[in-house]
């Protein structure tokens, strides 16, 4: 009887391709999670699982170090009943997956902006895309990394001052036609409430949700 909490492909594929989009190294195994070393000052490492394990309980009670973040499939109740106090659950996020179906509606931009598509693909395996404003400042961008048989979507965001235009929409579509241009036509992703209204208005559906906890430094303490 297969084990109801190993890893999905979708699970397995995200750490992954977040692993290569922030050009780390892959994950690697601990207890029935992943061990994934970041080296940023506000991100030291990250521990992915994708149930919630009791062996967060035993990494929660053990962690001490600022910075160390866990995240699981998971909701941040049941992450918060693993944890120590001193660790800081996140707000709630969303793994979401896509079929093979092309996202509905255009990818054009305004006049005056213009999609730009890094296709580093065939020697990193990740490509960029970004959209320049017409006073030529980033107003928009996203990754894609390639997974064995799913593009994993990363780092999609609109600036501030460009929201509200559609960009966020042509960012995916950009990407989506740079991914099937390299043979992977279904995707996940990891969304912020905010980004998965964007994600469901074109065809993105709920996988499960993604819970996050840190232990933050002294500098950023509740």
């Amino acid at each position: 009887m297969p084990n109801a909490h190993a890893p999905d492909d979708c699970f397995l594929a995200w750490i992954r391709g977040w692993a290569l989009t922030r050009e780390v190294d892959p994950p690697l195994p601990h207890a029935d999670g992943f061990h994934i070393a970041v080296g940023l000052p506000r991100q030291a490492a990250r521990y992915v699982f994708a149930s919630p394990s009791p062996a967060i309980a035993e990494l929660g009670a053990s962690v001490s170090q600022p910075w160390v973040y866990i995240k699981a499939c998971a909701t941040s109740g049941q992450l918060r009943a693993l944890l120590p106090a001193r660790w800081r659950i996140e707000d709630l996020h969303y793994m979401m997956t896509c079929d093979a179906r092309p996202f509905p509606g255009g990818g054009a931009v305004p006049a005056g902006y213009v999609t730009e598509v890094d296709d580093l693909i065939e020697a990193t395996g990740r490509g960029h895309v970004r959209v320049v404003a017409p006073d030529g400042a980033l107003a928009a961008s996203g990754h894609v990394a390639m997974g064995e048989r799913l593009a994993i979507y990363d780092r999609i965001g609109t600036e501030a001052a460009y929201q509200r235009r559609g960009l966020g929409r042509a960012v995916m579509h950009a990407l989506q036609v740079l991914a099937r241009a390299h043979g992977r036509h279904e995707g996940v992703l990891v969304a912020t409430d905010q980004g998965r209204a964007l994600y469901e208005a074109i065809g993105w559906r709920l996988h499960s949700p993604w819970a996050g906890a840190v232990i933050p430094g002294p500098e950023d303490a509740d």
